[in-house]
């Protein structure tokens, strides 16, 4: 899996196929037009054990990660969008 950072003003966000949170937010970044990268952690295990890394040993999703190479779990759109403006 490459950690490169996401380029600016796009995200990568770590999900999996059945969290209702991660579709809300998908949809939600797709509408606003910011490109996200989507990376599912149970199709594979070294962003399971990234996103394990930023969240104290659990694989909470959505994470996202920013262009400066920081992490949030489960922000809201507002979050995300003040992080890439910042």
């Amino acid at each position: 899996m490459s950690t490169k950072n996401p380029v600016a003003g796009s995200v990568t966000m770590y999900s999996t196929t059945w969290c209702g949170y991660c579709r809300r937010l998908k949809s939600q970044l797709d509408r606003e037009g910011i490109t996200v990268d989507v990376v599912d952690i149970e199709r594979d295990d070294d962003a399971a054990v990234y996103v394990m890394q930023v969240n104290g040993g659990n694989q909470t999703v959505p994470t996202v990660v920013f262009p400066d190479g920081t992490a949030a779990t489960n922000p809201s759109l507002a979050e995300v969008k003040q992080r890439l403006a910042s």
